[in-house]
């Protein structure tokens, strides 16, 4: 199986009805396992680029390969199916679902993806019991037992719902957008202890965006967005 997990080449990004170009990346590769900081100040382009992996958003020009596929060639619709199938999003904001329980926002991704479901477990109890094996290793056992509303967890136990939920069903690459913008000091180093122990469980790429450098010492491959991006101000 390849070892190259991300493969970009020559890609070109500017917002529409922008004169200047935002994003030119003549080369990012991450390969199988890693753990990559991707680190950069505010309106640097971290956040862009991260929706370019994700398929959210289309360069210009150049070749962007999640796991072989140039997702840029494919459809919004078959972007949206490759995303959901092989990439786990955490959001700064979390995007959980209030009306939902906690193992329900956590199972979402099992109803839109028939791969992730199956690598969750062959049943539905199997599915439910990974999700509740996902929560409680990510010490989120107490409000999963006293069926605690999303809205009701604090800032910490939300992010931790998110990790659970990008995590389900084994996605080959996590996509992590400033998870820990929210919480204090020690809570991140934790949060990341656990996110790493479940990233090594599932088998899963890691690609963690911060402006906060303090954690760049925690992963085995650290990288500035200005040591990509060939633009020059």
């Amino acid at each position: 199986m390849d070892k190259i997990i991300l493969d970009i080449k020559n890609v070109c990004f500017r917002w529409k009805n922008s004169g200047s170009l935002l994003l030119n990346l003549p080369e990012f590769k991450i390969e199988k396992h890693e753990h990559v900081f991707l680190q950069g100040p505010s309106g640097s382009g971290k956040s862009t680029l991260l929706g370019l992996v994700g398929g959210i958003l289309v360069s210009e020009s150049g070749t962007l390969k999640v796991l072989g596929q140039d997702i840029q060639n494919l459809s919004r619709s078959g972007r949206d199916s490759f995303r959901v199938d092989h990439i786990g999003f955490i959001f700064q904001l979390f995007n959980l679902l209030p009306y939902l329980s906690i193992e329900d926002n956590v199972m979402l991704p099992l109803s839109f993806s028939s791969i992730r479901a199956k690598r969750a477990g062959k049943t539905k109890l199997d599915q439910v019991n990974e999700a509740r094996r996902l929560l409680k290793a990510l010490a989120l056992g107490e409000q999963l037992a006293e069926k605690s509303p999303v809205i009701e967890l604090s800032v910490g136990q939300q992010q931790r719902v998110a990790a659970a939920r990008a995590l389900i069903g084994n996605p080959e690459l996590i996509i992590a957008d400033e998870p820990t913008s929210a919480l204090d000091a020690d809570v991140r180093h934790s949060f990341l202890e656990l996110l790493f122990g479940e990233c090594k469980k599932a088998g899963s790429t890691l690609l963690f965006v911060s402006h906060d450098s303090n954690l760049c010492e925690l992963f085995n491959r650290k990288i500035s967005i200005d040591e990509l991006n060939n633009i020059r101000n």
